[in-house]
């Protein structure tokens, strides 16, 4: 099925508009659409009429022009017979946010509108979803803008069963400076799925990397989409429910998914390309440094801070995710130890982690990720900075990032994430650096480019 019109439309068509309830999601869809999307806008009831000055249509066949997609939002009873006056019209997909299909015991029906989809070869993203958020042209999540926050526009790509969990997802990459292409809710996914949303973005070219939330498949469709993410050229993260029994339970009732085993899934995944996120933390940060470093290789890391109680924690959640911090060997060591300032020449710590200790100034923290972008045995640098110490000004970042251009290995940063310290964060995110916000957050960081290496080597 052609998805390019339903994901990116020219024209869009709201069917359940309200005439009287302005909450509506089909009037919050219809709304933000017509006043901050490039999609030309149309709205549909029964009844006619006008809202707010514009022409609401008694049908789909009365607007005056062909649609590219129509978003559905009626009660779920009605869709079958809406879908077939779409495929009259020669509309060219739909998204169906109404829920009350298999979810709720309504097996039928949803075998209903998938019979006369895929009869007639019309795509359809749901039912029971939000369906496609790809500003500027179009956002048919029934949300408010005001409710949310501006979301960065990038290179993640985001797939999702559940229109919560990809709210959320979106927030938390904005909130460490992520920007996103597409995301793509697929609910009950009757006709497309999630493999047909894969191989979509497998050919998309503003997606670097694809992150998916990912709760069961339909019966048969799990190898066609490990299939899909082998074959992948770009990162694919992962993120799964239904883990447990009560998970499986949750999953059922909310889009009566088949969760299936998740041993052997997760079996299934690690040797596959795929990267399989533990947590949302996890899922958040693999998407951040696989967005920066979509083809590096790390087998080395070099950890670089000030405080020797952070080298410690970054050096035990390398060693516990097998990233090897390599020793520094002690020819090296005299040669890092002549490029220190003299105030720090006697005190800092050179073994990897490297402690700089608190006197430490911006060209010791410049000159030791010099050193380890120039060791063969360093493939990538952690830097674990504390905006607080009084040696660091804000030109740090702009400084260092001088160095992954001429030297094309990887910087993932750690800063605290506090207010007054987004200019030391934006100095590395400008130039394309991710910044975790937590110790744990960079060694997910490395974890996610170490196994995409890893991941390179086996489809090799």
């Amino acid at each position: 099925m052609n998805l390019n019109k339903i994901i990116k439309p020219k024209s869009i068509a709201i069917i359940g508009i309200s005439l009287s309830n302005p909450f509506n999601p089909a009037n919050v869809i219809y709304h933000k659409n017509r006043h901050r999307y490039k999609a030309k806008t149309y709205c549909v009831n029964p009844k006619g009429g006008d809202i707010y000055g514009q022409q609401v249509y008694k049908s789909i066949s009365d607007i005056p022009e062909k649609i590219d997609t129509v978003v559905i939002s009626i009660k779920s009873d009605f869709v079958p017979a809406i879908l077939k006056e779409c495929i009259q019209a020669e509309v060219s997909g739909a998204i169906i946010i109404s829920g009350g299909f298999t979810e709720s015991g309504k097996e039928d029906l949803q075998n209903e509108i998938a019979r006369i989809a895929l009869e007639n070869d019309f795509p359809v993203i749901g039912p029971n979803c939000l369906g496609v958020f790809f500003p500027p042209f179009v956002d048919t999540f029934f949300l408010s803008s005001e409710r949310l926050i501006q979301i960065d526009e990038g290179s993640v790509s985001l797939i999702s069963q559940s229109g919560g969990i990809l709210v959320d997802q979106l927030i938390k990459l904005t909130q460490e400076g992520v920007g996103v292409s597409k995301a793509l809710s697929i609910g009950n996914k009757a006709v497309i799925d999630e493999v047909e949303m894969l191989k979509y973005l497998k050919q998309d070219k503003d997606t670097k990397v694809i992150g998916i939330y990912i709760e069961g498949f339909k019966p048969d469709r799990g190898r066609d989409f490990i299939n899909e993410i082998n074959s992948a050229k770009k990162p694919v993260v992962l993120i799964k429910s239904g883990k447990t029994p009560g998970g499986n339970r949750a999953v059922s009732s909310h889009t009566a998914s088949i969760a299936g085993d998740y041993f052997v899934f997760s079996e299934i995944v690690n040797n596959s390309a795929a990267i399989e996120a533990k947590s949302e933390t996890e899922f958040v940060s693999f998407c951040e440094s696989l967005a920066a470093y979509p083809g590096a290789r790390i087998k080395g890391i070099g950890i670089i801070t000030a405080s020797g109680g952070h080298g410690a924690m970054a050096s035990d959640g390398c060693f516990s995710n097998g990233i090897n911090v390599p020793e520094i060997p002690n020819k090296d060591k005299t040669i890092l130890h002549d490029t220190l300032s003299p105030s720090i020449k006697s005190i800092a710590s050179l073994e990897n982690p490297v402690d700089l200790t608190g006197s430490a100034v911006d060209n010791d923290f410049f000159s030791t990720t010099k050193f380890f972008m120039e060791r063969d045995y360093i493939d990538a640098v952690m830097l674990l900075l504390l905006p607080y110490l009084p040696g660091l000004t804000s030109d740090i970042g702009a400084r260092i990032a001088e160095l992954t251009i001429i030297y094309k290995k990887p910087l993932l940063v750690y800063i605290p994430h506090v207010e007054k310290y987004g200019i030391f964060i934006e100095g590395f995110e400008i130039n394309g650096i991710p910044v975790a916000h937590s110790v744990e957050g960079a060694v997910y960081m490395a974890k996610a480019v170490t196994r995409r290496s890893e991941n390179k080597t086996i489809r090799r």
